[in-house]
């Protein structure tokens, strides 16, 4: 596709060669699931909480080198290890998003990418 610009963030790390942080097309960027991975390519110590504000973390770096923002996303899917963990997440979801929120589903998903406990993937406009 020759409109398509694969996006990485320099401040995240970096996924195998075959993906990308996120793919733009005119007026939407699609953006990977990201974990609760700092730089350093290492889960962050923590809880659900602290690696729910981590994969959000990640996603604005994301945004931001598509040059966008949290305030232009439109849809995030959430996927829990436990649905257990929903209610910490959300609590975090809703300190660190900005009003109005954008549609959202969340699931359960048994096994995640380095047996983490949430990955989140969302989809902006810029």
């Amino acid at each position: 596709m020759a409109d398509l610009e694969k996006i990485n963030s320099s401040e995240n790390p970096t996924f195998p060669h075959i993906l990308s942080h996120a793919a733009k097309v005119p007026g939407l960027i699609f953006l990977s699931g990201q974990t609760p991975v700092g730089k350093d390519g290492k889960v962050v110590p923590g809880g659900i909480k602290e690696h729910t504000a981590q994969c959000i973390g990640n996603l604005g770096n994301v945004l931001a080198a598509a040059g966008s923002s949290w305030e232009n996303v439109v849809k995030v899917n959430v996927y829990l290890k436990n649905m257990d963990d929903f209610s910490s997440m959300n609590e975090v979801y809703e300190k660190l998003l900005p009003t109005p929120k954008p549609a959202r589903t969340c699931i359960q998903a048994a096994k995640l990418p380095g047996d983490v406990d949430v990955e989140i993937e969302a989809i902006a406009t810029y």
